[in-house]
């Protein structure tokens, strides 16, 4: 291993390259054009990209990319040469500020929701010089944002920034009012942690549903799974030690603070947790940490799996978004402070983020909303599907004291004492961790527990920024009018509290009286993408989004469709992929072993005369003939039932379709298939066995 602090950031071009290559003038430019978001100029851009582009050639690129992020689950990337012909047979390394500016794919070939067809295809990239460009194999990135010819954002990163705009200039309205003068800036910063499982690339190829789904499709349980609780923390085998330790190499000479790597609850799952960053920046990394992810497991012979559930019966892999709200001064503005009872501005910030997502726990939940995310939200493996809070106990007796209008007795910091002399004492932390909620207060921050593992934060960010701004904006629109700013304060906090306390809950979200008591408070429980999915344009959000102009109403509506397109496709290409995976490999399979076991009757029938000698032949033709008939008789009726939804026009009813429909039929597919698969042999199942692909890496 290399020496750490040598190789973090090296492949970066971060402030500390620029501001040793970079002309004074156009460095103090170009950062202020990062901290204040002004239109860059041309001259600049051309000095910075000439040294840019050297920069990136002494790296070893010699091509360039203006990598951004479409309305897919993945990033999107069109490579350039830096080389330029000078005469027939020479060429220079040239890259200008127009280069570095813009660029131009071809907009109608990603999803748009109508707004880009291929008689108007054009479509712009722009550089987004608030995110730093960076250097991976011989390519250098320069992270963009992504629009249609008309203006419209085409991608997650450009409602994200304006997203980040909107609640800095909120928030400042109301640190003015409490006499903050000197915070120029207020940015929201991200942690994201990131689950995920790795599987033996052996056994990935032969998996025709992990190639094409990322998720296993058939498998019966393996005897041992998760029930003794022994990998959570466990050990690290030697092969996922070494992958784990060439990830953070890579992820650190990309600037990604990679911190904590562990084994998560069930086999052959994992996760990695990195350092705040900007939210900007935690987007981008978090995206470059899924792709070197992949990249990296399968120079170990591995395939690291983002699915939400890639196995059935055992935890799936979510991912937990640590937001916060800090000032460029340094100020955490979600710090309770040591009496946070008394601090007046804490607790407008806490009542703005409770009414907040009380008032759009429908878009926080949309947010998250996947085919692949559904099937773990609302088991005991992930947060319900239900949207709450839990802020701890010293807080919900705040909150209930405003709320009751009677005084709070702080109970004092308490210490930790094991009674063991040797080990020292130390403070409790003012909140437990309820694994159960969506939202808990973690001490400074939120863990926005509920995001599913493959998918982009982008969007739980530009929701939470945006409800949040919202909210400050009400705020301060009333409290600039104030005589007495802080009875004014205090009565709009109660005001406020009292209004939303439904949305806090301390208590089990897994429990059965949840959902009960929930549904008593008010509270949406949207169960499924397709349920969720029409909120976005409800009017309440459309509001929310074109009044602080982070998405348009245009913008909103082809989101929806896209998302109900998405759906749909992706219910449509497991469909298939299980059909042909028991028409081609299970059916014939399972024939094969029944032939066979006939055979071998056949065969004992002159040797033995007792009743009971063919029993387990007999037993084994007769239950493996009937399920599969049973098998193939499912897979005609999913295939009719693909046939038929995929034929309705309507995008959300199809969506729907799918989901009603095809669905439970592929459930009934699945049962018969996983029945089979434990009274074939090992040896001729076409498919390699769930506890192979989870403790065989």
């Amino acid at each position: 291993m290399k020496n750490v602090p040598e190789i973090y950031g090296s492949m970066v071009f971060n402030d500390a390259v620029m501001r040793q290559r970079l002309p004074k003038e156009v460095y103090k430019s170009l950062t202020k054009t990062i901290a204040t978001g002004n239109m860059i100029d041309v001259s600049i851009a051309n000095v910075v990209a000439n040294a840019m582009k050297d920069w990136a050639i002494e790296k070893g690129a010699t091509h360039y990319t203006h990598w951004f992020q479409p309305l897919t689950s993945v990033t999107a990337e069109k490579h350039d040469s830096f080389i330029s012909p000078v005469a027939a047979d020479q060429v220079v390394m040239e890259f200008s500020g127009k280069e570095l500016i813009k660029g131009e794919p071809d907009a109608s070939s990603f999803p748009s929701g109508g707004l880009r067809e291929t008689c108007n295809a054009r479509g712009y990239t722009a550089w987004d010089p608030s995110s730093y460009a960076f250097v991976k194999d011989d390519t250098l990135y320069i992270p963009t944002v992504f629009c249609s010819y008309t203006g419209e954002a085409l991608d997650s990163k450009t409602p994200l920034l304006r997203s980040m705009d909107v609640i800095s200039r909120e928030a400042l309205r109301i640190l003015a009012l409490f006499g903050d003068t000197a915070s120029q800036r207020v940015a929201t910063t991200v942690g994201a942690e990131q689950e995920y499982f790795l599987v033996n690339k052996k056994y990935y190829d032969q998996r025709e549903d992990l190639l094409f789904t990322g998720r296993t499709l058939f498998g019966a349980p393996a005897p041992k799974g998760q029930e003794l609780e022994d990998h959570y923390f466990g050990p690290l085998k030697t092969k996922v030690a070494e992958f784990m330790s060439e990830l953070d190499c890579e992820l650190w000479k990309l600037g990604i603070s990679s911190k904590t790597k562990h084994n998560e609850v069930a086999p052959s799952q994992h996760e990695l947790a990195p350092i705040f960053a900007t939210t900007n920046a935690a987007v981008d990394q978090n995206l470059v940490i899924m792709e070197t992810m992949k990249k990296i497991a399968e120079k170990h012979g591995m395939v690291a799996l983002l699915h939400e559930k890639p196995y059935e019966g055992v935890n799936g892999s979510g991912k937990h978004n640590n937001w916060s709200i800090s000032t460029d001064t340094g100020k955490n503005l979600l710090d309770p402070g040591s009496d946070p009872a008394s601090n007046t501005q804490f607790l407008l910030f806490l009542s703005a983020i409770i009414k907040a997502v009380d008032d759009y726990q429908d878009l926080l939940r949309l947010s998250v909303a996947s085919a692949g995310n559904d099937h773990r939200l609302g088991a005991n493996e992930a947060p319900p599907a239900i949207v709450s809070m839990f802020v701890g106990d010293e807080l919900e007796e705040i909150i209930d004291s405003i709320v009751g209008d009677v005084d709070y007795k702080a109970k004092g910091k308490r210490t930790m004492d094991l009674g063991v002399p040797s080990v020292p004492t130390f403070r409790y932390d003012s909140t437990d961790r309820n694994r159960t909620s969506p939202f808990a207060f973690t001490g400074n921050k939120f863990e926005f527990r509920m995001l599913g593992s493959s998918q982009n934060i982008a969007m739980p960010n530009i929701v939470l920024n945006s409800a949040v701004a919202k909210v400050c904006r009400d705020f301060a629109d009333r409290l600039e009018k104030a005589e007495d700013l802080e009875a004014d304060a205090k009565k709009l906090i109660k005001e406020t509290l009292t209004a939303h306390r439904r949305i806090v809950f301390n208590g089990d979200g897994y429990s059965d009286e949840w959902p009960v008591e929930a549904e008593k408070r008010g509270l949406l429980n949207l169960k499924t993408s397709v349920d969720v999915y029409p909120c976005l344009t409800k009017e309440k959000n459309i509001s929310l989004f074109t009044e602080l102009g982070v998405m348009s109403e245009v913008e909103l509506r082809a989101r929806e469709e896209i998302l109900f397109e998405n759906y749909a496709k992706i219910i449509n290409i497991e469909a298939l992929t299980m059909i042909d995976m028991a028409k081609k490999q299970i059916i014939p399979a399972v024939e094969e072993y029944v032939l066979s076991v006939a055979k071998t009757a056949e065969a004992k029938r002159g040797l033995c005369s007792e009743e009971d000698c063919l029993y387990v032949e007999k037993e084994l033709v007769s239950k493996l003939s009937k399920l599969n008939s049973q098998t193939y008789k499912a897979v005609e009726k999913l295939g009719e039932l693909e046939k038929k939804v995929q034929d309705i026009e309507d995008t959300d009813k199809r969506a729907v379709a799918f989901k009603d429909v095809v669905i439970p039929a592929m459930a009934e597919l699945r049962k018969s298939v996983d029945e089979m698969e434990m009274l074939v042999p090992k040896k001729l199942w076409p498919l390699p066995s769930y506890g192979e692909m989870t403790y065989c890496q």
